[in-house]
């Protein structure tokens, strides 16, 4: 699986940067994209993606969450895309309602079925770092409860570090962050080889339930010129975890 902020992802995506984006996601077999703009093209952008997607030698389908439906600040949409050689989407992906008068931009959840087995993902954008992210974040310590007959992996952007003692409530469930001190989020220009700034981006996943195989990021950026023309894709790298369903 792959989770990326795809920073305003809408209309302002040019094709040449849907197909770059396209080539850096072929190879996963499920996608979760944070940060589609709720209007100007958001849901396009995905269709635009997935079509992309579609000419790499692979089926690809996908789902986009209506607008978050909080009143609490900025509205955005999240969207997944998935193999359907590989998985098989069950029902409808739905916005968490319950927590839409405490988080900003409340979590997507998908579930998905791999043979007889099956997994869910909760994707999630936090507030930024000055509207203090940990506030939201408590929350997810409670979606496992809510939900006991799935097995859920928390992704996405969360404005905050995995070591922020907000997630040790998640550890103690025995969910892990994939990542520990790797930073994901781009600096505006490189200083040296220093060219990321926040460790903000994860995915955490339910050790019993779950395999772990592989995690890392891709440094997409290394291959522009500068860090103004890789932030025309992302100011945020694309986090991978591979792993089996137990």
């Amino acid at each position: 699986m792959c989770s990326w902020n795809l920073e305003n992802f809408g209309r302002s995506k040019s094709d040449s940067a849907i197909q770059f984006i396209a080539v850096n996601l072929k190879d996963f077999d499920v996608v979760a994209v944070v940060e589609v703009v709720a209007g100007d093209g958001g849901a396009q952008a995905v269709a635009r993606l997935a079509d992309e997607l579609n000419r790499k030698g692979s089926k690809w389908d996908y789902c986009i969450s209506d607008p978050t439906l909080s009143t609490l600040g900025s509205t955005e949409r999240y969207a997944f895309l998935w193999k359907t050689a590989r998985l098989k989407k069950m029902g409808d992906a739905v916005l968490e309602k319950k927590y839409q008068t405490s988080i900003e931009r409340e979590p997507y959840i998908a579930t998905f079925a791999l043979g007889d087995k099956q997994f869910s993902i909760a994707a999630f954008h936090a507030v930024p770092k000055s509207k203090h992210p940990e506030t939201e974040i408590k929350y997810l310590q409670f979606m496992p409860q809510e939900y006991p007959d799935k097995t859920i992996l928390f992704c996405g952007d969360f404005n905050c570090s995995e070591s922020n003692q907000v997630f040790n409530p998640l550890k103690t469930m025995n969910y892990p962050p994939v990542l520990v001190h790797q930073r994901t989020s781009l600096k505006m220009k490189c200083k040296g080889d220093t060219c990321l700034a926040n460790e903000y981006d994860n995915v955490f996943y339910p050790k019993q339930k779950i395999q772990f195989i592989e995690s890392g990021v891709i440094h997409f950026y290394k291959g522009f010129s500068s860090m103004k023309a890789a932030r025309k894709i992302s100011d945020h790298l694309p986090v991978y975890f591979k792993f089996s369903l137990n």
